[in-house]
């Protein structure tokens, strides 16, 4: 029996798992922890060696542990985690400069006057958290020599030898005109990137080259963003399904169909996927910190670790509320310069309370997200599909239904994104088979309904909405 081996490499680790090539069941699972490196001013960083090596190592172990020979590698990538490196050599010339990374501020900050002209062209907001300002940033502060690119074009240099980012990735660039897929020149030169040399861009169910590191000579395919992936596992391959990912940060991601929509609420257009010689849109928002929140409580002692979630969080937050603004807002405020804040402390506020007002921060959030995407969408969501690590806290969970009054619908599956880049390799490699058998049909684990009245979380909502107003006085963050 034949299997595809399908990597997904992320801010906090790399996963890889091996999937039967003819049903998508999972053989074998190995994981590789990563730990970025914070710094002073807004810098993320992660050492490229590492993330190699993290690709390697857990890729070789997943695939000793399947017993398979394997016939495809996949891999899933951060989205917008930038390095130069040496094209002659694959040597790196720069730290990785993480998607989370807001040194770039300054960039965005001189081409101000042309945020809506980008914005038009790119479907994209003007701001750091996009490749090609972190790109600009490393040209003046780092290195003007080798290339600057996402990471998943330098993982797979270094696999295959070829120099390519798949169509999704590239649409989260900022240099990318989002109705032709094609990169441009003028906003190249915006940022002062005219001349640079860009990865070709493929499909993502293209064969892109082959492989020997994880034995045997085999096809690359299934390359994809992250979290377009996981969009792709959960079944959202209709126009107007959405799905969360709560890991390092939240996304959220709802399928517009074939029209690259702009979106009119605040929110980010891109890519879906290519394959099958079709490329459905989505549209997108983030949170900066969700399990980055988490290890904040936890290194200031209030939780032991994300499992202690649950038993630690108070059943009623007793009026505190908390922006975990950590690393600046996204949509719809888009404020890198936000920072987090509680406020409605009293001397009877204990540790319970702050643990649920975090976990309540972050579904206030992801619930203006989705308020975003049904705007655009011109209808409400009528479900929400979840996936990621922090799935597992029933009070994040219940939080988020009944902030949001919608069910949320948890995934079954730890392993959403790099299943969805294994079904886009293994329609790569039989293309007789379709995106929709190949991800297969899925039962929710759990099923958290509405447990708060629509007055109360329409009220909630309100006095957090106060709170998370960048700029706020200091009567309302504190």
């Amino acid at each position: 029996m034949t299997a595809i081996l399908a990597i997904d490499q992320g801010t906090s680790g790399t996963k890889a798992i091996v999937v039967d090539a003819d049903d998508g069941s999972i053989v074998a699972i190995a994981e590789e922890a990563i730990r970025p490196t914070y710094l002073p001013g807004g810098g993320v960083e992660q050492n490229p060696h590492e993330l190699l090596d993290s690709v390697l190592n857990a890729g070789r172990r997943a695939v000793n542990a399947s017993h398979r020979p394997i016939t495809g590698v996949a891999l899933a990538n951060q989205g917008e985690t930038v390095l130069a490196w040496d094209p002659a050599t694959g040597a790196p010339l720069s730290q990785a400069i993480v998607w989370q990374d807001r040194r770039a501020d300054s960039v965005c900050a001189e081409m101000t006057e042309h945020a809506d002209h980008i914005a038009r062209r790119t479907g994209l907001v003007l701001d750091p958290y996009f490749s090609a300002p972190k790109m600009a940033w490393l040209r003046r502060n780092v290195t003007r020599e080798g290339v600057v690119t996402t990471t998943d074009t330098w993982l797979v240099h270094h696999l295959t030898g070829e120099f390519v980012t798949d169509a999704a990735t590239a649409s989260r660039s900022l240099i990318l005109d989002l109705d032709t897929v094609t990169w441009d020149e003028e906003l190249l030169g915006l940022f002062g990137l005219t001349g640079e040399r860009l990865p070709r861009i493929v499909a993502c169910d293209d064969i892109v080259g082959t492989t020997r590191a994880f034995g045997g000579d085999v096809p690359v395919a299934g390359l994809i963003v992250d979290q377009q992936a996981a969009l792709i596992a959960e079944g959202c391959l209709q126009e107007g399904s959405a799905k969360c990912t709560y890991g390092t940060g939240a996304f959220l991601l709802a399928n517009t169909g074939l029209n690259p929509v702009r979106s009119h609420a605040g929110l980010t257009t891109s890519v879906a996927w290519r394959a099958a010689g079709h490329t459905p849109y989505c549209v997108d928002g983030q949170v900066y910190t969700v399990a980055s929140a988490v290890r904040w409580l936890q290194d200031l002692g209030l939780v032991p670790s994300a499992t202690d979630l649950d038993t630690l969080a108070a059943s009623d937050a007793e009026g505190v509320l908390c922006v975990p603004a950590f690393a600046g807002l996204a949509a719809p405020w888009w404020a890198p310069d936000a920072t987090a804040s509680f406020t409605g402390l009293t001397l009877a506020t204990r540790r319970e309370h702050l643990v649920l007002a975090v976990l309540q921060g972050i579904a206030a959030q992801v619930a203006e997200l989705g308020a975003l995407v049904a705007a655009d969408l011109g209808r409400p969501l009528s479900r929400l599909r979840a996936d990621g690590g922090l799935t597992n806290s029933a009070a994040l969970m219940q939080a988020q239904a009944d902030i949001a009054q919608i069910p949320v619908d948890i995934y079954p599956h730890a392993h959403a994104t790099p299943l969805g880049a294994a079904a886009l390799a293994r329609c790569a490699l039989d293309p007789a088979l379709g995106l929709k058998e190949a991800v297969g049909d899925w039962r929710p684990t759990t099923v958290y309904e509405p447990r708060w009245s629509r007055d109360r979380a329409e009220e909630f909502r309100g006095r957090w909405a106060r709170a998370a107003r960048p700029g706020a006085p200091e009567g309302e963050q504190s």
